[in-house]
Protein backbone atom coordinates (compact mmCIF):
# COMPACT_ATOMS: atom_id res chain seq x y z
CA UNK A 1 0.00 0.00 0.00
CA UNK A 2 1.53 3.64 -0.95
CA UNK A 3 -0.23 7.00 -0.67
CA UNK A 4 0.93 9.81 -3.22
CA UNK A 5 1.87 12.23 -0.55
CA UNK A 6 2.23 15.41 -2.88
CA UNK A 7 -0.89 16.43 -5.19
CA UNK A 8 -1.34 18.45 -7.71
CA UNK A 9 -2.92 20.92 -4.93
CA UNK A 10 -0.24 21.28 -3.13
CA UNK A 11 2.06 21.89 -5.34
CA UNK A 12 -0.41 24.80 -6.31
CA UNK A 13 -0.03 25.86 -3.30
CA UNK A 14 3.44 25.46 -2.77
CA UNK A 15 3.69 28.20 -6.09
CA UNK A 16 1.34 30.53 -4.42
CA UNK A 17 2.77 30.32 -1.72
CA UNK A 18 6.16 31.72 -3.58
CA UNK A 19 4.01 34.56 -5.33
CA UNK A 20 2.54 35.68 -1.99
CA UNK A 21 6.18 35.82 -0.39
CA UNK A 22 7.73 37.70 -3.51
CA UNK A 23 4.42 40.18 -3.55
CA UNK A 24 5.62 40.61 0.29
CA UNK A 25 8.94 41.10 -0.68
CA UNK A 26 8.56 44.42 -3.54
CA UNK A 27 5.44 45.79 -2.12
CA UNK A 28 6.19 49.73 -1.52
CA UNK A 29 4.31 49.61 2.02
CA UNK A 30 2.69 47.86 4.46
CA UNK A 31 -0.65 48.45 4.35
CA UNK A 32 -0.35 47.83 0.55
CA UNK A 33 -3.46 45.72 -0.52
CA UNK A 34 -2.94 42.05 -1.87
CA UNK A 35 -3.54 42.07 -5.65
CA UNK A 36 -6.55 40.32 -6.89
CA UNK A 37 -4.97 37.76 -8.70
CA UNK A 38 -3.39 36.33 -5.75
CA UNK A 39 -6.41 36.39 -3.99
CA UNK A 40 -8.71 34.68 -6.55
CA UNK A 41 -5.91 31.66 -6.72
CA UNK A 42 -6.02 31.71 -3.19
CA UNK A 43 -9.92 30.86 -3.08
CA UNK A 44 -9.32 28.60 -5.84
CA UNK A 45 -7.82 26.81 -3.65
CA UNK A 46 -9.90 26.39 -1.09
CA UNK A 47 -12.43 24.52 -3.32
CA UNK A 48 -9.75 21.64 -3.07
CA UNK A 49 -7.91 22.13 0.28
CA UNK A 50 -8.97 23.09 3.90
CA UNK A 51 -9.30 26.91 4.04
CA UNK A 52 -7.61 27.02 7.29
CA UNK A 53 -4.68 25.03 5.71
CA UNK A 54 -4.58 27.25 3.38
CA UNK A 55 -5.16 30.69 4.89
CA UNK A 56 -2.13 29.41 7.29
CA UNK A 57 0.12 28.76 4.45
CA UNK A 58 -0.56 31.62 2.83
CA UNK A 59 0.08 34.21 6.19
CA UNK A 60 -3.72 35.18 5.39
CA UNK A 61 -6.00 36.18 7.99
CA UNK A 62 -8.92 33.26 7.92
CA UNK A 63 -11.54 35.44 8.03
CA UNK A 64 -10.96 37.65 5.32
CA UNK A 65 -10.19 34.26 3.02
CA UNK A 66 -13.68 33.08 4.09
CA UNK A 67 -14.98 36.56 3.27
CA UNK A 68 -13.58 36.14 -0.20
CA UNK A 69 -14.54 32.62 -0.75
CA UNK A 70 -18.56 33.57 0.12
CA UNK A 71 -18.07 36.08 -2.46
CA UNK A 72 -17.04 33.84 -4.78
CA UNK A 73 -19.29 31.12 -5.02
CA UNK A 74 -23.12 31.81 -6.02
CA UNK A 75 -25.77 31.21 -3.67
CA UNK A 76 -26.78 28.28 -2.53
CA UNK A 77 -30.06 28.26 -4.39
CA UNK A 78 -28.93 28.84 -7.29
CA UNK A 79 -26.32 26.21 -7.83
CA UNK A 80 -27.56 22.67 -8.73
CA UNK A 81 -28.62 20.62 -6.53
CA UNK A 82 -25.47 18.45 -5.52
CA UNK A 83 -24.80 14.41 -6.40
CA UNK A 84 -25.18 12.61 -3.34
CA UNK A 85 -22.47 10.49 -2.24
CA UNK A 86 -23.11 6.94 -1.82
CA UNK A 87 -22.01 5.69 1.74
CA UNK A 88 -21.33 2.24 0.60
CA UNK A 89 -20.66 0.72 -2.52
CA UNK A 90 -21.03 -2.95 -3.06
CA UNK A 91 -17.99 -4.85 -4.96
CA UNK A 92 -18.97 -8.06 -6.16
CA UNK A 93 -16.21 -10.53 -6.68
CA UNK A 94 -16.16 -11.79 -10.56
CA UNK A 95 -14.49 -14.88 -11.55
CA UNK A 96 -11.51 -12.71 -13.08
CA UNK A 97 -10.54 -11.07 -9.60
CA UNK A 98 -10.29 -14.40 -7.64
CA UNK A 99 -7.75 -15.83 -10.06
CA UNK A 100 -5.79 -12.99 -10.22
CA UNK A 101 -6.23 -11.11 -6.81
CA UNK A 102 -7.14 -7.43 -7.02
CA UNK A 103 -6.27 -3.57 -7.31
CA UNK A 104 -8.04 -0.51 -5.96
CA UNK A 105 -7.25 2.72 -6.31
CA UNK A 106 -9.01 5.60 -4.67
CA UNK A 107 -8.64 9.61 -5.23
CA UNK A 108 -9.70 12.46 -2.94
CA UNK A 109 -11.47 15.60 -4.85
CA UNK A 110 -7.77 16.91 -3.54
CA UNK A 111 -5.60 14.57 -5.55
CA UNK A 112 -4.62 12.00 -2.82
CA UNK A 113 -4.45 8.64 -4.56
CA UNK A 114 -4.45 5.44 -2.49
CA UNK A 115 -3.45 2.39 -4.26
CA UNK A 116 -3.84 -1.24 -2.67
CA UNK A 117 -3.13 -4.77 -4.79
CA UNK A 118 -4.25 -7.74 -3.07
CA UNK A 119 -2.11 -10.82 -4.30
CA UNK A 120 -4.59 -13.28 -2.25
CA UNK A 121 -7.46 -14.94 -4.41
CA UNK A 122 -9.92 -14.06 -1.51
CA UNK A 123 -9.30 -10.15 -0.34
CA UNK A 124 -10.78 -9.30 3.06
CA UNK A 125 -13.15 -6.23 1.73
CA UNK A 126 -14.34 -5.77 4.90
CA UNK A 127 -11.14 -4.15 5.95
CA UNK A 128 -10.89 -1.72 3.56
Amino acid sequence: MSLVSRSPAEAQLAELIEHFDHWRQTRTTRGEPIPEPLWEQAVSLTQVLPLSRVARRLRLNRQDLKKRCGQSRPPQSASPPAVPIPDFIEVKPETAWIASGMELDLERPDGTRLHIHYHEPQPPLAAV
